[in-house]
């Protein structure tokens, strides 16, 4: 095996890599002077089974080129298999047409996957789970959601807990974590007037008495999550938590996280987090790493990767 990193998620490789017992495979990911990214292995891979672990967060243009250079340098440098693992997978979000003339830019990342010689995708947390399909090489989408209900359970509010999804296209994903924590579901109904701004509408549910989590894959703007607080809040619940996968939090998403009624947001560090998420007072981090690093182990052995949503 064979573990290697791009520059969009350091921490997160270097965690994987420790919960593997295997050391990060030495490489130079640089740039020229015009910003054209140049990449060279220098230990030798042939014949091995690589790694590859790259968000491709902010910046998304360049950390998708140094994945996709990546890919082509291990593929001339004939290692047997080469795993794309994309804690984040960035463009999930243009995964349709929303009009006319627009483009479907999930899959052309997904093709220019593939053509580079990427053999195989592992990724958490798709926006949309038929994204999966865009690949015509085997491709895993991991859930965060057991790492998340452990988190529950530790902080001792599973007990009196109400899991709301803050819109309804994420009523599937918010439902299979109320059955794992065997809670109730609540729904925001919403209307958003244009992009970037919700307008809460109702809450579907009875959430007085309970501690709200609010549950979804991507937090952008924030404003869903801090309408939806102050909604749920207004309804009677005792505290509003959300509990989210890729923490992107654009513009001035975390200082107004900050002045929410949240009492706090947990993000994954699928995506790294920046200095102002790492000081916000009531913003926390837990680590993905080591299911990531159990999906690679089995992949690496040609186990089943399946047994990691039970």
């Amino acid at each position: 095996m064979k573990i290697l990193a791009g520059n969009s998620n350091a921490p997160l490789a270097e965690a994987i890599a420790a919960y593997l017992g295997e050391p990060l495979t030495r490489c130079h990911v640089r740039r020229f002077a015009d910003l054209e990214i140049f990449v060279e292995i220098l230990e030798n891979v042939r014949g091995r089974d690589a790694f590859i672990i790259q968000s491709t967060s902010y910046p998304a243009n360049d950390n998708l080129m140094e994945l996709l250079i990546m890919i082509d340098a291990l593929r001339r440098a004939s290692a047997h298999r080469i795993t794309a693992v994309i804690p984040y997978f960035g463009y999930a979000r243009q995964d349709r047409k929303p009009g006319p003339r627009s483009p479907i830019s999930a899959k052309l990342v997904a093709n220019l996957l593939t053509r580079a010689g990427a053999d195989r995708v592992l990724t958490v947390d798709l926006h949309a789970g038929q994204i999966q399909g865009f690949f015509d090489i085997p491709t895993d989408n991991l859930f965060a959601a057991p790492t998340m209900v452990r988190d529950i359970k530790e902080r001792g509010i599973a007990d009196n807990v109400m899991v709301v999804s803050p819109d309804v296209g994420g009523v599937v994903r918010a439902r299979a974590l109320a059955k794992r924590l065997d809670a109730p579901l609540a729904i925001v109904d919403k209307r958003r007037e244009r992009a970037g701004e919700s307008e809460v509408m109702n809450i579907i549910g009875h959430v007085g008495g309970r501690h709200c989590v609010l549950l979804d894959d991507i937090v952008d703007s924030g404003g869903t999550l801090c309408n939806a607080a102050d909604a749920l809040l207004a309804e009677g619940a005792l505290s509003v938590s959300a509990y989210i996968t890729h923490g992107v939090l654009s513009g001035g998403a975390v200082a107004r996280v900050a002045a929410s009624q949240l009492r706090e947001l947990v993000l994954t560090d699928t995506i790294a987090p920046t200095e102002a998420v790492r000081v916000a007072h009531n913003i926390r981090v837990i680590s993905i790493a080591p299911l990531i690093g159990e999906a690679i182990a089995r992949i690496a052995k040609e186990e089943s990767v399946s047994v990691l949503f039970d």
